[in-house]
């Protein structure tokens, strides 16, 4: 839980709380796509995507088995051998094909000593039953569970924007129908989009804070090369957040985000050859950006869900 020490509860914070020691992620690439790629809801991705957000040093054509023995090997070499392991399916939408594939690349996460969780990464129209019936029996085996969708806003103006192909709806209900399960979900907002005002932002933060969501990825919009959101930026249809001004934005969500939410984290980055802007969003500018949240907490004396009662307009009853 969140202390005077802790103004958020971060994923690592969590993670020792829980298991009493380090908790890494071994990310993997698999060979998936997305209903607003396939043309089954519609053609080229979010606006702002490009190759499902996948790590540059991924490849969905190396084995799975082998993506996730080097990951950990990494992992001890860098942190020791007295860790846990998450597997995190990350690029594109993890839960959009049959439920034999799911079940198989699911399944070889048990075949690694250390591995305590999976994380999933998907959209919230992309979650039936079935697969979320899936998902429980590795809850019901042991594993921690976490269902990661992406939401990235609650105007619904915005999502047809940058081509989400869902709505706000969506998102509720799969967000509801997953937490009759023994599963985690954690949601994903941008900061930022083009168009938004604060105002939007917030509404975000409340409509998440306001459902049984136990985590929430920040992430400040960044631009990238190749994609949709690079040809809208560079013909000048939007401005992005300066650093001081996310910081900002982010705190302000932080003090909406009820205390006991998991904080996965409140930057993003990506390598600097495919990177066009902000500067921040940078993978060496990381650190610098979580100080500067930081640092907006303590300049307010505030921390995460000092505003939360208030920004959801809650009433006692005495």
């Amino acid at each position: 839980m969140k202390t005077e020490t802790r103004p958020y509860l971060s994923l690592k914070d969590y993670f020792l709380d829980r298991y009493g020691r380090r908790v890494q992620k071994i990310t993997v690439a698999l060979p998936f796509t997305c209903p607003n790629r396939d043309g089954s809801k519609a053609w080229g991705g979010c606006t702002f995507c490009r190759e499902g957000s996948r790590p540059s040093m991924l490849t969905p054509t190396v084995p799975l088995e082998v993506q996730i023995k080097e990951g950990m090997e990494r992992a001890k070499r860098k942190y020791g051998e007295d860790i846990y392991f998450f597997v995190y399916y990350q690029s594109y939408t993890n839960t959009y094909a049959d439920l034999e594939t799911l079940k198989r690349i699911y399944d070889t996460a048990l075949e690694f000593e250390g591995v305590v969780g999976i994380d999933v990464g998907t959209r919230p129209d992309c979650a039936p039953e079935e697969v979320l019936d899936l998902l429980s029996e590795y809850a019901e085996r042991g594993l921690e569970v976490w269902v990661e969708y992406g939401l990235q806003s609650a105007n619904f103006e915005t999502l047809k924007r940058i081509n989400r192909a869902h709505g706000v709806s969506d998102f509720v209900d799969a967000v509801l129908r997953t937490k009759r399960r023994p599963l985690k979900v954690c949601a994903h907002m941008i900061v930022g989009l083009p168009h938004e005002t604060e105002e939007d932002v917030y509404e975000t933060a409340k409509l998440i804070s306001a459902l049984p969501v136990d985590g929430v990825k920040i992430h400040p919009l960044h631009v990238i090369r190749g994609t949709v959101m690079a040809q809208r930026y560079e013909r000048g249809e939007f401005n992005l957040l300066s650093l001081e001004e996310y910081a900002k934005l982010c705190a302000g969500v932080l003090e909406i985000l009820p205390p006991d939410t998991v904080i996965h984290r409140i930057t993003g980055e990506v390598d600097e050859s495919l990177l066009i802007a902000p500067d921040y969003c940078k993978p060496s500018m990381k650190n610098r950006v979580i100080q500067e949240v930081l640092r907006e907490l303590e300049r307010r004396g505030s921390h995460q869900g000092a505003r939360r009662d208030t920004a959801l307009n809650r009433r006692t009853s005495r």
